[in-house]
């Protein structure tokens, strides 16, 4: 089958597209025929090797986080699928590989594609969806009526993140580009900060959660607009001692984890506040638990561009130079 692998960490000169055999299909695992998956700056960092000292991978790696296609077969062992659903999936980070005609994926990391939205769409949601799930949800237990600052809300995450905080009831600011300030109010933001125009830092204040997805200087200043008690989570931040748990790294990867963020953690103590950093996990089930959002129209996806499979590379390129102005892009298998 083809794909589109990396080589060697680096640049974009380190991937090509080649002929790989098909997946071997384990008796917990759903071979998944992709019809379309979407492109994430997580697929850059992956290629440049920013993150190959927690996720050491074996060269060559197939790329691609995201997919949406149909069931072509089944391990003996699989009970949620049958051939011929139609599914989507953020793949494990263990598994990743969704720049290819097939992936075999655990069943427990899939879930039914919304009826309502097309492949394209499905695929642009479930790396952005759990995330904005996992930092508002789980992480934040944001709760009805507290005041919650989503940042860069017309981008991949953000978009999902405004929708999804707006659903479980929050006031919601956002920050976006003269552009996109429309957009981000139609999908629900109650106050939109013109970050062109305007600093979020001298608007806003009380608030109870922000989801950071720029790190460095404005992760900083997200943390002084918290009220005391409030929370900062960061999908761009440093790694915290946390995360490092939850890693299983080993004692000299936990210090230097520790070390990277320990500048932040202070900074929010003396603040009142908490900062913790978000990798976010495949889980079908919480895909399942948006599923009626979807259904429901609350949470709609943003797709800018799409590019055939064939022009990936082409595809990674727009991500990686900024082209994208709001929403997702997507490659397609049709």
């Amino acid at each position: 089958m083809k794909a589109f692998l990396v080589e060697k960490y680096g640049g974009p000169a380190g991937v090509r597209a080649a002929e790989v055999p098909d997946p071997q299909v384990g008796a917990e695992d759903v071979l998944v025929e992709i019809r379309a998956a979407s492109v994430n700056p997580l697929d850059i960092k992956l290629r440049d090797g920013a993150f190959k000292a927690f996720l050491p991978y074996r060269l060559p790696l197939v790329l691609g986080n995201d997919l949406a296609g149909k069931v072509v077969r089944v391990g003996p062992s699989v009970t949620r699928f049958a051939v011929g659903d139609e599914v989507y999936a953020r793949p494990d980070k263990d598994r990743i590989g969704t720049f290819a005609e097939r992936l075999a994926v655990h069943q427990d990391d899939l879930a039914p594609k919304p009826d309502g939205l097309t492949m394209t769409e499905a695929a642009s949601l479930p790396l952005v969806a759990l995330t904005a799930w996992q930092a508002l949800v789980e992480r934040a237990r944001v709760r009805p009526g507290q005041k919650v600052l989503i940042h860069a809300g017309a981008g991949g995450l953000g978009s999902i993140a405004v929708q999804l905080a707006k659903a479980l009831g929050a006031h919601v600011a956002t920050t976006a580009s003269t552009a996109n300030v429309d957009l981000v109010r139609e999908l629900g933001a109650d106050v939109v900060i013109d970050y062109s125009t305007q600093d979020f830092e001298e608007i806003l204040d009380g608030y109870d959660v922000v989801l950071d997805s720029l790190g460095g200087d404005n992760l900083v200043r997200s943390l002084r607009v918290l009220k005391p008690g409030g929370q900062a989570v960061s999908v761009a931040g440093p790694p915290d001692p946390a995360f490092a748990r939850e890693l299983g790294a080993n004692p000299v990867l936990r210090l230097a984890m520790t070390a990277l963020s320990s500048k932040t953690r202070r900074r929010a103590k003396r603040l009142g506040v908490t900062y913790s950093f978000l990798f976010m996990k495949a889980s079908g089930d919480q895909l399942r638990e948006l599923n009626p959002l979807i259904d429901a129209g609350k949470i709609r996806p943003v797709v800018e561009r799409v590019f055939p499979f064939g022009e990936t590379l082409q595809a990674m390129e727009y991500v990686e130079r900024g082209r994208a102005k709001a929403g997702k892009v997507v490659v397609s298998m049709t």
